[in-house]
C-alpha cells in the first residue's frame, strides 16, 4: 500500500512558508490542519488578476462582439467558477490531493491515466501560457531598454521566471498562504493603475464595423464563452490548495471563497481587456496586445506593469507546478514532491520557449484554451457530480488502497462509469468545438456555433451520473 503518513522530522515543518514543503500526497492528519476558508478568497484572487485575462478580453472584440455583448458573456462565463469552488471541499474531506481523490471516479489504475493525460495537459497549458505572457512582455520592455534580439532576450525572460515559480511552488502551500494575500494587493493596485490610463483610449460609442446577427453573432458569442469558460474548469487543482482546512469547515464556505475569488478579478479585469480592445486599431492587434499595452501607458507605468504580470504568473503558475508536482507522484512515479515540481518547471519551460519561437499571445491563448475544454469540461463534470453523489464522504484511508480489494479498486483498477464518461463527453464536447483549426461537424451544422461546454459537460455528467446506477458503478460506488 502507498505510505500514507509523513515520517521523522519532515511532520514538524511541513506547511511553514520558511522552510520547503516535504509533504506530497500524504494524509494530513487533523491535528496538522489549519486556516479558515475565507483565506482561499486570496489566494485565488492572485492568480486571477492576470494580463491573460486582459488579452482574452480584448479578443471578444476581435471576434466582432459588441461591448455589452463581451460584458454579459463575461458574466456568463465567470459563474463557472463555482465549479472549481464545489470540488475543492473534497480536499479537506479527503485530507489529500485532488489527483488522488479522483481515485474514487476513474479507479487506481484509470486514475493514472487520467491524471497523466488530463492533469499534466492543464497543467502545461496554463504553465506555458502564463510565461508566455511574461515573456512577451518581458522581451518587450527590455527591447525599448536595447536589448532586442527576438530570441534570447524572450527565452531569458521564461527561464528567470520560471525558476523563481518553481522555487516557489518548492516551498510549497505555507508560502501560498502567506504570500498571496500580498501578491493580490499589489496586483489589484498595479492593474487599476494600468486600468485608469487605458480608460481615456476607450471608445464608448464603439460600434462593431460589421454589426453580426443571427448565426454569426451566436458563434462569435458560443466561441468567446468557450474560451472565457476554460479558465474555471481548468482549476481541478482547487482540494489541493484547501486540503489543510480543518476536516468541519463547511463546504459552502469553502465553495464560496473559492468562487468568488476567482470570479470577481476574472470579472473585472477581462472587462478591462474589452475596454482597451475598443482604442486598439487593427496595426495593434497585429503587433501584439502587450506590445500596444504598453504603448498606452506612460514610460514609469510599463515597468510595473511588467513586474505586476511577472508576479500574476508567479502566482498562478506556482499554484500549478505545486499541484502538478502531486499529480506526478498520484501517477504512480516513486518521487519526493520537490524533484517532481522541479520536472514539472522544466517541461513547462520547454513548451514555452517552443511558443514564444511560434506565436503571439493572443493566438496561442485563444487556440488552446478552446481545446482545453475537450478534457477539462467533461473532466470537471464527472468530479462535480461525484462530489454531490457522494456528498464530500471521501476516505483518505480508503482512497490510497490502491491494490485489489480496495474501496476504489474498481473493475481491475478501472472505473467503468468515469472512464466512459470521460471519454464520451470529451468526444462530444470536440464534436461542437469551432476553432480555426478544427470545427466539429455538430458546429459545422448550426453556423460554427460553439456548443462544445455545455453539452460535452452534460454529456459527461448525465452519463456518469446514470453508470454509476448501473452493475458497472457497483465498485467504489456513492
Amino acid at each position: 500500500m502507498t505510505q500514507i503518513h509523513p515520517t521523522g522530522a519532515d511532520a514538524d515543518a511541513l506547511d511553514t512558508a520558511s522552510r520547503p514543503e516535504t509533504r506530497g500526497i500524504e494524509l494530513i492528519d487533523d491535528a496538522e490542519r489549519h486556516g479558515r476558508a475565507r483565506d482561499l478568497f486570496l489566494i485565488w484572487a492572485a492568480p486571477s488578476v492576470s494580463i491573460l485575462n486582459l488579452t482574452i478580453g480584448a479578443s471578444l472584440i476581435l471576434l466582432g462582439l459588441e461591448i455589452w455583448q463581451a460584458i454579459a458573456v463575461i458574466v456568463a462565463a465567470s459563474l463557472l467558477w463555482v465549479l472549481p469552488g464545489i470540488i475543492a471541499g473534497s480536499g479537506p474531506a479527503a485530507g489529500t490531493s485532488g489527483s488522488v481523490v479522483t481515485r474514487a471516479m476513474y479507479g487506481v489504475l484509470g486514475n493514472r491515466l487520467f491524471v497523466a493525460v488530463v492533469g499534466w495537459f492543464i497543467g502545461a497549458v496554463f504553465l506555458s501560457l502564463t510565461w508566455l505572457a511574461s515573456s512577451f512582455m518581458g522581451a518587450d520592455l527590455l527591447r525599448r531598454a536595447g536589448m532586442d534580439d527576438p530570441t534570447w532576450v524572450p527565452i531569458g525572460v521564461t527561464v528567470v521566471v520560471a525558476a523563481i515559480t518553481i522555487l516557489v511552488a518548492i516551498f510549497g502551500h505555507g508560502l501560498i498562504l502567506r504570500a498571496y494575500p500580498y501578491m493580490a494587493a499589489a496586483l489589484f493596485v498595479i492593474f487599476l493603475a494600468v486600468a485608469a490610463f487605458i480608460l481615456p483610449s476607450v471608445d464608448w460609442q464603439y460600434a462593431a464595423p460589421e454589426p453580426l446577427s443571427g448565426p454569426a453573432l451566436w458563434s462569435s458569442i458560443s466561441i468567446g464563452f468557450t474560451i472565457l469558460a476554460s479558465t474555471p474548469l481548468s482549476f481541478m487543482n482547487s482540494p489541493d490548495i484547501a486540503r489543510y482546512l480543518p476536516r468541519d469547515t463547511k463546504p459552502s464556505h469553502i465553495t464560496a471563497a473559492t468562487a468568488l475569488g476567482g470570479a470577481i478579478p476574472f470579472i473585472v479585469f477581462t472587462t478591462v481587456g474589452v475596454l482597451l480592445a475598443t482604442g486598439l486599431s487593427v496595426a495593434a492587434f497585429e503587433t501584439g496586445i502587450d506590445v500596444a499595452l504598453l504603448d498606452l501607458l506612460p514610460a514609469w507605468l510599463g515597468p510595473v506593469l511588467v513586474i505586476g504580470v511577472i508576479i500574476n504568473t508567479i502566482a498562478l503558475n506556482a499554484m500549478t507546478a505545486y499541484t502538478s508536482s502531486m499529480a506526478l507522484q498520484a501517477i504512480g512515479f516513486r518521487l519526493r514532491r520537490i524533484p517532481a515540481a522541479i520536472i514539472v518547471g522544466v517541461v513547462g519551460t520547454a513548451l514555452t520557449i517552443y511558443l514564444v519561437l511560434a506565436s503571439n499571445l493572443v493566438e496561442a491563448a485563444n487556440l488552446m484554451l478552446q481545446f482545453l475544454v475537450v478534457v477539462s469540461g467533461p473532466a470537471m463534470a464527472i468530479f462535480v457530480v461525484d462530489v454531490i453523489l457522494r456528498r464530500y464522504d471521501y476516505d483518505g484511508v480508503d482512497l490510497f488502497h490502491d491494490g485489489p480489494g480496495g474501496r476504489y479498486w474498481c473493475s481491475g483498477g478501472w472505473s467503468i462509469p468515469g472512464i466512459t464518461a470521460l471519454i464520451v463527453g470529451g468526444i462530444a464536447t470536440a464534436l461542437c468545438l469551432s476553432t480555426s483549426v478544427w470545427s466539429g461537424p455538430v458546429a459545422e451544422s448550426t453556423g460554427y456555433i460553439d456548443l462544445s461546454v455545455p453539452v460535452g459537460m452534460l454529456v459527461a455528467a448525465v452519463l456518469y451520473a446514470g453508470l454509476l446506477r448501473t452493475p458497472l458503478g457497483k465498485d467504489g460506488r456513492p
